[in-house]
């Protein structure tokens, strides 16, 4: 059985420990999905890239949707009118499903497909009640001081 570390990449990444601890889960298990293969890439400080293969698909194909703190994305190649005779077929043009588990407050901001790769373009906003702020310190006066007579010893 083949054993991950993927404690490297706790570090290096936020906005996607639920979406590691998930992956975590599927690399344990046999029966984890290996198509279509994608890369998770960091483009800015809170955005995210989601690349798939997608090879053979057309944009009429695909269909992604953002439900509560998940991604899915579907492909289904529509029956073609002609088929035809293979004596090799190594292109997977079968359909699949791949959801990604979102970290809270990721909102999917756009989708393009070229070259075969459907790009999935993801930013972390956090809201403004949520975002840390500084506290500013005031300096007021100095503290009082109790007069009262001083007594000296003799």
């Amino acid at each position: 059985m083949r054993q991950f570390d993927l404690a490297p990449l706790y570090r290096s990444t936020v906005g996607f420990d639920r979406l590691f601890s998930a992956l975590d889960q599927f690399v344990t298990s046999d029966a984890a999905p290996t198509y279509p293969p994608y890369n998770i890439e960091r483009t800015a400080e809170n955005a995210y890239r989601i690349t798939l293969a997608v090879a053979g698909f057309t944009d009429q194909d695909l269909s992604i949707e953002t439900r509560e703190n998940a991604l899915t994305v579907k492909g289904e190649r529509k029956a073609e009118a002609k088929q035809s005779e293979f004596l090799h077929q190594g292109i997977a043009a079968r359909g699949f499903e791949r959801r990604f588990q979102l970290a809270d407050h990721v909102q999917v901001t756009g989708a393009v497909l070229e070259n075969g790769l459907l790009h999935v373009d993801l930013v972390r906003e956090i809201p403004e009640a949520k975002k840390p702020r500084q506290i500013q310190i005031a300096s007021g006066s100095r503290p009082q001081s109790i007069e009262g007579s001083v007594q000296q010893a003799a």
